[in-house]
């Protein structure tokens, strides 16, 4: 606001002069000059109301409740120097800004006219960098941007092709600036920067100088620039195939050693090396048979929990058939649907609580190792079929083999977004559904009450016959209407239970969200007091920038997972512990990286929790 004051100030010293503002009147000067002219009452803006609570948790909430009724529009994000603006008044940034968010608002279900209009903006100098900069200010506006995601990405697409000379090379300079200071971005705003810059680039045959990033093999496997390389082109290659990201980086041989694994399925019971394999893989061969035969659910079952349930236990019997079911449904995403809506319930029966669920999870993630994709799928339709709880989802994401990936892959980071964004989903369809349920009642309602008022009117008017009053509508019509009053009571009946049905879902559904809320923000706290170095005595906390020498600790859970230590070149140092610490000895940069990383993931769900709250009325 003060910037924006100087500004104007300047502004009202310089005349009111300003390029960027359209001035239509110019033509009717001569008559405007020439008419009355009219005096405004003064303007005057309301004082502000003091608060009269004291306590900082009622002032917190005012302020959260004034920024959800007045929410900023910009938050500017500067991506290039001064100097690029050329030729434009202190004041012209905040109305082009202005212009480019209109254009972006009212456009925004059609991204061709607003390419169009964004190039067409009537001012006399460039503002290429200017646009770029606050459609990337958009796209990575937290808590959330103003629109999907991918709008921002189809309108930098249609700029990029409407100004083939100037706009590509402006994308590519933003690109590396976010790319050189990757390292101090939030978590969510680096995510989203990876599914943009992927999308991006396959609408232009993945062509990128990666030569210009090869350096970033060289660093360690947690430095966040090699971490985002690696995922942009995990995510390139769900958007192509393997062969292909491969080629487009020939000029950078050296990255080749970031692309994922060739994705293919790792299925347990090819071989017969051992006497376990040998059992699994003939009991394996059964089921297929049993599948291709037709057979129903129910002898499948049978056949389970009498063929392998008694000799090898529950855990191997889940283990042959999660397995061969997935590779059945290995071919494609219709497959595995097809397999996991047909004989789901072999799967619920043997996952009857949350541990054989880990053990079910376990299995995907070991058949699915070469494909981080297919395991968020396959997991995520799992729990869409309610085989898997969000609850396991989380518990097997905050596992210690897991833990030891959050700051080096966004493998564990895409299953518990996921698992979380479809604990949101229900609440909020179920809230439609109610809403159109509700609308549906009074509709059947009121046309109960019309139908049944138009029976008594039929049944109210009477004819003399035969010296005695009987109805003078014809027994036909009567019918008609009290079958229609019947339909109408039937509807309305229907509609009651639905509704009372979808309460009782949505009531469900908001206590499953908070004990999903309770055990996610339970498992941060876990495993961040695990790893945190301890705070001394005298309150002073360590601080992991300084290389401060309290922060290598040895960890309090003799059980927790050793996480990997990358010397300067991104190799393992299997170096002895020194004397202090006798395990879990983590490297400085590499510590503080994870922290980044799980808080920074910690905020992004306090945030699309806190979206929650918002819309659906969960305390």
């Amino acid at each position: 606001m003060e910037d924006l004051w100087e500004r104007i100030q300047a502004l009202s010293r310089n005349g009111w002069k300003v390029k960027s503002v359209p001035k239509p009147h110019l033509p009717f000067e001569a008559q405007l000059v020439a008419g009355k002219s009219h005096r405004l009452s003064p303007i005057s803006c309301p004082p502000p109301t003091p608060s009269q609570s004291s306590s900082e948790m009622l002032k917190g909430q005012e302020k959260h409740e004034a920024d959800m009724k007045y929410p900023q529009r910009l938050r500017r994000l500067h991506i290039f120097p001064m100097n690029k603006a050329e030729n434009m008044q202190p004041v012209d940034r905040f109305v082009v800004e202005e212009c480019i968010l209109d254009v972006l608002l009212f456009f925004n279900g059609c991204r061709k006219e607003c390419a169009f209009y964004l190039v067409s903006l009537p001012v006399s100098y460039r503002y290429e960098y200017l646009m770029a900069e606050t459609i990337f200010s958009q796209l990575l506006l937290l808590p959330n941007p103003p629109f999907k995601p991918i709008y921002y990405t189809l309108v930098i697409i249609d700029l990029c092709k409407a100004l083939p000379g100037a706009f590509p090379s402006v994308v590519v300079g933003a690109v590396h600036a976010l790319f050189d200071r990757i390292s101090n971005m939030d978590m969510e705003c680096r995510t989203r920067l990876i599914l943009w810059f992927s999308h991006h680039l396959s609408n232009f045959q993945f062509i990128w100088p990666w030569q210009e990033w090869s350096y970033v093999k060289d660093l360690p496997k947690w430095a966040p620039q090699r971490v985002f390389v690696q995922e942009v082109l995990e995510r390139e290659v769900r958007l192509s195939y393997f062969e292909k990201i491969k080629q487009s980086i020939e000029d950078a041989a050296e990255l080749e050693e970031l692309l994922p694994p060739k994705a293919g399925p790792n299925f347990k019971f090819h071989s017969d090396e051992s006497n376990e394999s040998t059992d699994g893989l003939k009991l394996s061969k059964e089921l297929i048979g049993l599948i291709r035969g037709k057979k129903s659910t129910y002898d499948i079952i049978l056949w389970v929990e009498e063929q392998i349930i008694p000799k090898n236990g529950t855990e191997f019997a889940l283990d042959v058939v999660s397995q061969t079911l997935l590779d059945m449904g290995s071919k494609s995403f219709t497959h595995l649907v097809t397999i996991l809506e047909r004989y789901n319930k072999i799967i619920s029966k043997l996952c009857p609580n949350e541990e054989m669920q880990l053990l079910l999870m376990n299995g995907v993630s070991a058949y699915w190792k070469n494909s981080t994709q297919m395991t968020a799928i396959a997991i995520d339709r799992m729990m869409g079929y309610r085989l898997i709880s969000n609850l396991a989802i989380v518990k097997w994401v905050f596992s210690p083999a897991n833990v030891e990936q959050f700051h080096v892959s966004d493998r564990p980071w895409e299953i518990l977004r996921n698992a979380v964004s479809k604990t949101y989903n229900r609440i909020s369809d179920l809230r439609k559904e109610i809403q159109s349920l509700k609308k549906g009642l009074q509709v059947a309602k009121e046309a109960s009450a019309k139908n049944r008022k138009e029976l008594e009117e039929a049944k109210s008017v009477l004819e003399i016959v035969e010296g005695q009053p009987a109805p003078a509508e014809r027994p036909g019509r009567i019918r008609r209407l009290e079958s229609h009053v019947k339909n109408a009571e039937d509807e309305e009946r229907t509609l009651e239970e639905s509704l009372e049905a979808k309460g009782v879902l949505l009531a469900r559904a908001h206590e499953e969200s908070k004990d999903l809320l309770k055990l996610l923000f339970k498992s941060f706290v876990d495993v961040l007091t695990e790893r945190l170095p301890p705070v001394s005595v005298d309150g002073e906390i360590p601080n992991l920038r300084s290389g401060d020498q309290n922060v290598n600790f040895a960890a309090q859970n003799s059980e927790a997972a050793t996480m990997e230590i990358d010397n300067e070149n991104g190799a393992d140092n299997n170096s002895e512990p020194n004397e202090r610490n006798t395990k879990n000895a983590y490297n400085v940069g590499e510590l503080e990286q994870w922290c980044l990383c799980t808080l920074g993931y910690l905020k992004s769900f306090s945030r699309q929790y806190a979206n929650l709250v918002k819309h659906s009325n969960v305390g």
